[in-house]
C-alpha cells in the first residue's frame, strides 16, 4: 500500500496546541494575557516597534555614524620610479637632488619603485625601496642606502592629530 500526502501526519508529540491567550479570565493567559495592567504594551493599539524609546531620539539614531577610520599612524611616501630616475640623468639619487629636480616635494618620505630600466650605475638614497626596485639597481651595478626615518628607531611616526582626530 502506497503512503499518499493526506496520510502524512507529524509524529506523535512533537507538535503542541499553540496558548490560547486573553480567552476570559477562567483559563490560565486570560484578562491581561501576561501583558501586565494599563499602559502602552497592553493596549491592543498600542503596538510598539523594536527599539521604539517612548518619542526619545532612539539609540540607533542618537549613535554617531562613523564611516571608517583615520589611521593616526599612517606613513605616506612619495614614490619614485626607476624610469623616472633613469630620465633625471642623476649619478647620485637623493631627496635633495630630487627635489632640486623638481620631482619630490619637500619633507617627503620617498620610495623607490621597480617601474622602467635603468641604463647605468646610480647610487639611491631613500626611506623605502621595493624588491623589484632593489634588484634592479644592484644588477645595474649600483647601489642602494636606506635613509633613517625622521621619527627616529620607532618603528611607526608619532601620533597626527588631536583627541578627536578618529572620531
Amino acid at each position: 500500500m502506497a503512503i499518499k500526502v493526506h496520510d502524512l501526519k507529524p509524529a506523535e508529540g512533537s507538535t503542541k496546541n499553540a496558548k490560547r491567550k486573553g480567552r476570559g479570565i477562567g483559563g490560565k493567559g486570560g484578562k491581561t494575557a501576561g501583558r501586565g495592567t494599563k499602559g502602552q504594551h497592553s493596549r491592543g493599539r498600542g503596538k510598539v516597534r523594536a527599539g521604539f524609546e517612548g518619542g526619545q531620539m532612539p539609540l540607533h539614531i542618537r549613535t554617531p555614524k562613523l564611516r571608517g577610520f583615520t589611521n593616526p599612524f599612517r606613513v605616506e611616501y612619495q614614490a619614485i620610479n626607476l624610469d623616472t630616475i633613469a630620465e633625471s640623468g642623476l649619478s647620485e639619487v637623493s631627496p635633495e637632488a630630487l627635489l632640486a629636480k623638481g620631482l619630490v616635494s619637500k619633507n617627503a618620505l620617498i620610495k623607490v619603485l621597480g617601474r622602467g630600466e635603468l641604463s647605468g650605475a646610480v647610487t639611491v638614497k631613500a626611506h623605502a625601496f621595493s624588491k623589484s626596485a632593489e634588484e634592479a639597481i644592484t644588477a645595474a651595478g649600483g647601489s642602494i642606502e636606506v635613509l633613517p626615518k625622521p621619527w627616529g628607531d620607532s618603528p611607526r611616526p608619532p601620533a597626527q592629530g588631536n583627541q578627536h582626530t578618529n572620531r
